[in-house]
């Protein structure tokens, strides 16, 4: 006979009401707790926020494809790799409402757009708003990631309806400068201010696999949850080695190292939607199982992630199925 599981051996679970500052001890603490007990913590914690088999569904469209400025050390869409990648123009306002329906109709409820800009010019604004104000007239969430905001152009996207606006930070503050010299971690902090200021919620998470330390992973959390808000949306990304940039040989995220991150995201972020990101190609049902159970409560959907390879939804059907999981409703958002 198996011994009955006496209340000892069941770990304490702390309650976070998401209005604590946190410490990177605190958070490297949990982050390095037994992993069975931070599944349980992390677990306890999304059942307290949400309906623990439901998922919220996103497609992304990539709007502009191709030739940024910028040299994130990660992008295909980088102008200064040579992956391949051609850039494109920005897409017609009616194009971007066709992708939007089909994906309405294929059961996604937000749709993210996103452009290769630095930031984005005056002369694109109005294309920009109208492609917001049209997805929205669908009934769907809109999502825009643009690069930089100025306070006028947040204030624009803010009248034209616009949900949510994403920008990430990518990696703690002390690994930045290795992934990126064009641009601060404090440029990027400065738009999400504007981005909460202006009303529109943040959607803003990061990659991990990247060559970082498990505590950078830990301080972009900790950077994260100590944000004036929490990001509504907080995406976790997997880095997708690309050919021709300079993370085409990074070694890649043990897969337990994986879904502690996203059970400290879920902990350290109650009440945000914990998006399981870029790099799903790459996992197993089980892991992904794992992530779900660990908090993660989004993902996208679709074949196609701006430029890289996403299961497509005849595959993510069959995941849902077999683990009972149903998608989120915009009420539930």
């Amino acid at each position: 006979m198996h011994a009955a599981i006496s209340e000892k051996t069941q770990p304490e679970v702390q309650s976070f009401d998401g209005s604590r500052m946190w410490t990177l001890e605190e958070a490297q603490a949990l982050h390095d707790a037994p992993f069975n007990d931070l599944l349980f913590q992390a677990q306890t914690v999304h059942r307290q926020n949400f309906d623990p088999n439901k998922v919220q569904l996103s497609r992304l469209l990539s709007i502009k494809t191709g030739g940024c400025p910028e040299d994130c050390g990660y992008c295909s869409q980088s102008a200064h790799h040579e992956t391949g990648l051609k850039a494109s123009k920005l897409m017609e306002v009616r194009r971007v409402i066709a992708e939007a329906t089909k994906a309405r109709d294929a059961g996604a409820t937000r749709y993210c757009m996103g452009a290769a800009w630095r930031n984005p010019k005056t002369r694109d604004m109005d294309a920009v708003v109208a492609m917001v104000e049209g997805v929205k007239a669908l009934g769907m969430e809109t999502c825009m990631t643009l690069g930089m905001l100025d306070l006028e152009q947040a204030a624009q996207l803010k009248q034209a309806g616009l949900d949510y606006y994403n920008h990430n930070i990518d990696t703690s503050e002390r690994y930045y400068s290795e992934i990126i010299s064009t641009r601060s971690f404090a440029d990027r902090i400065d738009t999400l201010e504007l981005v909460r200021q202006s009303g529109i919620k943040v959607c803003c998470g990061g990659i991990v696999g990247m060559g970082e330390e498990p505590v950078d992973r830990i301080d972009m959390l900790v950077t994260l949850a100590n944000l004036p808000e929490h990001p509504q949306s907080v995406p976790i990304n997997m880095l997708i080695p690309i050919a021709g940039t300079p993370l085409a040989e990074a070694k890649p995220i043990e897969p337990i190292e994986f879904v502690r991150v996203i059970a400290l995201a879920r902990i350290m972020m109650p009440k945000s939607h914990v998006r399981l990101s870029a790099g799903r190609t790459a996992m197993t049902d089980e892991m992904q199982a794992l992530c779900f159970f660990a908090g993660a409560n989004s993902i996208f959907v679709g074949d196609t992630l701006l430029t890289a390879d996403n299961p497509g939804e005849d595959k993510d059907t069959l995941l849902f199925r077999r683990l009972g999981i149903e998608p989120m409703g915009l009420e539930a958002q």
